[in-house]
């Protein structure tokens, strides 16, 4: 038998604030990256400095955190809030930030930068703060999806080719179905957005490895519209195949926004 221990603890981060000028001592000389998981709320708490390496009363203040990406865009912004029960955390400086998941949804694994500074509740003076001895006001957060990887991207599809001139038959282009990495049961999620669209979509497979004007095109699954959807229109479908493509009975000319597809 292997004991594997797994620790729980907490996000612990101190941060020194300008308040009445900085000391030439008791600074910390490095402040360690932070590290959050995707797919799940994230509590940083933070303990507010003042050069001296004494508490400042966060009452007064409200403390703001903001993240950004690599292209110094806004990705993060949350308010900090007082630790609930513990009725001291003020005067001692702490407060925390939540990170949440829908916060993450949307961002890749990567780096980000991150801010701390206080807004005065009287004045609404700024005061920044700081996490090493030279100054540097930014820190850095890594966003990690080890943890919880998330649903498979979504391939969005929109344009639409007609087999034969006159014939009234449109198609989209292929899209692999990632037979590698999908089961027996091998779900497949469609949705199709549509503005007064009548006819039918017909899901097609193949089980051919490379796509050519010979290959052979099985029907999978079909789905009708009557023109007067107001909602998208999910579709799911099972299948081990190599790749997909849908199909119209009608012309989807500006009556077929895009289809949306999931495997």
């Amino acid at each position: 038998m292997q004991l594997l221990p797994r620790y729980l603890v907490k996000n612990n981060i101190t941060i020194i604030a300008n308040d009445a000028g900085f000391a030439t001592e008791n600074r910390p000389v490095y402040q360690r990256n932070i590290k959050v998981y995707k797919g799940i709320d994230n509590t940083l708490t933070f303990r507010m400095l003042n050069a001296d390496s004494k508490p400042i009363d966060v009452s007064k203040y409200t403390p703001k955190f903001v993240a950004y990406d690599e292209n110094k865009r806004l990705v993060i912004e949350h308010d900090g809030v007082l630790v609930p029960g513990d009725d001291s955390a003020a005067t001692r400086g702490i407060f925390n930030v939540t990170i949440t998941e829908n916060d993450m949804l949307n961002l890749e694994s990567q780096y980000l930068n991150y801010t701390v500074y206080l807004t005065n509740n009287t004045t609404g003076d700024k005061t920044l703060t700081y996490t090493h001895n030279d100054l540097n006001g930014c820190g850095t957060i890594y966003l990690d999806d080890c943890q919880f990887p998330g649903p498979s991207p979504t391939h969005s599809l929109s344009s639409f080719t007609e087999t034969q001139i006159g014939s009234s038959i449109f198609v989209t282009e292929s899209l692999t179905a990632e037979p590698a990495i999908n089961g027996n049961e091998a779900l497949h999620t469609a949705v199709f957005y549509t503005d007064s669209f009548i006819g039918d979509i017909i899901v097609e497979g193949t089980l051919d490895n490379q796509i050519t004007a010979d290959t052979a095109w099985a029907e999978i699954d079909t789905i009708s519209f009557t023109g007067n959807e107001d909602e998208p229109k999910p579709l799911n479908f099972n299948g081990v195949i190599s790749y997909l493509r849908f199909k119209t009975t009608s012309n989807p000319a500006q009556k077929i926004t895009k289809i949306l597809i999931r495997n």
